[in-house]
């Protein structure tokens, strides 16, 4: 079972002079390794809530707790270097090779030369970016993904416990952007770091989060799966939030795990399987290429998760089809007509 990394209880911000909440009764959990994404428009209390974790800004009422403590009975300084801090506008170190950037939090906690080294090639690595080539580069030396990688290899030198990332792929060209999404999350998979990542891009926030926050107005509208929020949404905010996209969309950024059920039945030599990481739209695929009923999901080590059952997608599928004629007549041109495969 996996351990709570943040818990925040009834929590709330109202800045001095403001006559209303920034943050409103915010209570939910994040577990270990989750990769949580917080979407909402500008002034929804995204950010604020971001900056109540790190205490950049502290809680008028409530309570966070850090597996476990009460944040506001820990040393800040301590508790900070527990937890990395990516924004949209880097803060490297103009004057600082990448190397001494990266350095920084190592050098202060009074790492040993040897690992702090070891400690810089490897995360260079990580991010793609080798160090024979990059430890002495300086940062107008490079492009501003690669400060952006940069800036995400230094928040994590200390192998923080938790992430936090404030819009940081908010000001880089799209291309860049969904490279460095794709490298965020094969980071996040392989370290299973635990991520809270604000977002204002409803297409970032379901890529990248196996869960999502939706806030507006301080509150938070619906926290659950990416799915669950674009298929069953919890309010009529959260409906109209996600409206915008349209059945493909919805296929191109849902995971095969986030549709997959229990597995209750022995594999056998004719079942078709897909990565968990695939997209609804490549199982799609298969589905009509195999005829099969189901299609087993695997894990990273080729091992049964579970199955995605051909009579719920399309039944969600149609589902999506009717409410998008019934809600917006004049998009008739978007009208979807999902045939049955013959199954086998």
């Amino acid at each position: 079972m996996s351990r709570i990394a943040l818990e925040f209880k009834n929590i709330r911000k109202r800045f001095p002079h403001a006559e209303a909440d920034s943050v409103s009764g915010v209570s939910l959990t994040v577990n270990e390794g989750d990769f949580v994404t917080i979407l909402g428009t500008s002034g929804s209390g995204k950010t604020t809530l971001l900056k109540m974790v790190n205490r950049i800004h502290e809680s008028t009422s409530g309570e966070i707790r850090f597996y476990g403590e009460n944040i506001k009975k820990l040393k800040v300084e301590d508790y900070r270097r527990k937890i990395g801090y990516v924004i949209q506008q880097i803060g490297l170190f103009p004057h600082m090779t990448v190397a001494d950037n990266i350095a920084t939090v190592p050098k202060i906690l009074r790492w040993s030369k040897e690992k702090i080294n070891a400690r810089v090639d490897e995360l260079l690595e990580l991010v793609g970016l080798p160090g024979e080539s990059y430890r002495k580069r300086y940062p107008s030396q490079l492009s501003g993904g690669q400060q952006q990688r940069i800036g995400l290899a230094r928040a994590m030198a200390a192998d923080p416990q938790v992430m936090l990332m404030d819009e940081p792929f908010g000001a880089i060209d799209a291309i860049t952007r969904q490279n460095l999404q794709d490298e965020l999350i094969r980071i996040q998979k392989k370290l299973n770091k635990t991520i809270l990542f604000v977002t204002h891009d409803i297409h970032e926030a379901f890529k990248l989060g196996n869960k999502v926050i939706i806030m507006d107005q301080g509150k938070v509208q619906q926290f659950d799966t990416p799915y669950n929020i674009l298929f069953h949404p919890a309010n009529e905010f959260v409906a109209q939030l996600v409206a915008s996209e349209n059945i493909i969309n919805r296929l191109k950024i849902l995971k095969a795990e986030t549709a997959a059920q229990p597995l209750t039945r022995a594999p056998d030599d004719s079942d078709i399987y897909i990565g968990r990481d695939e997209f609804l739209d490549s199982v799609l695929s298969k589905f009509f290429e195999s005829g099969r009923k189901s299609i087993i999901v695997t894990d990273a080590d080729g091992r049964p998760v579970g199955e995605i059952v051909w009579d719920q997608l399309n039944g969600l599928l149609q589902s999506q089809a009717d409410r998008v004629q019934t809600d917006s007549p004049s998009r008739n041109a978007e009208k979807v007509n999902i045939h049955a495969p013959i199954h086998r």
